[in-house]
């Protein structure tokens, strides 16, 4: 069994920041869940394009406000807290934050933690 404290993942390389956002990356590929869990914010104010093409990505929203436009068919779904959105077609996507946004982010295939956005909003698949 593991337990862990986001407090104990804060200042550490499992917490990383991108210009829009913070992840804490808290259940990675190498605790062989086939998962991984994430805590993330997105700032106020941004737009972040998105397209997980290698991994299927849920998120649910415990605090702030924004929206997700799927660029498939141009559709926004508001998103606010208690809100859970599921890229199930590896859905290219603008996120927009209104206000900071607290999100609880689950991958699949688990991200290794080394993975960085390219110019496509992908997370190429990383071996562990």
């Amino acid at each position: 069994m593991k337990v862990i404290k986001l407090e104990d993942i804060i200042g550490t390389e499992n917490e990383v920041k991108g210009e829009n956002w913070t992840s804490r990356r808290l259940v990675l590929s190498d605790v062989g869940m086939g998962y991984s869990v994430h805590d993330t914010t997105i700032k106020a104010g941004t737009e972040t394009h998105i397209w997980y093409q290698n991994h299927l990505e849920s998120v649910y929203c415990i605090e702030g406000e924004g929206e997700v436009e799927t660029l498939a068919d141009n559709k926004i779904h508001p998103i606010s807290e208690n809100t859970l959105y599921a890229l199930d077609k590896n859905d290219e996507h603008l996120l927009r934050a209104k206000t900071d946004m607290r999100m609880v982010c689950v991958f699949k295939p688990a991200l290794t933690g080394r993975e960085i956005h390219d110019e496509n909003g992908v997370y190429p698949l990383v071996e562990s």
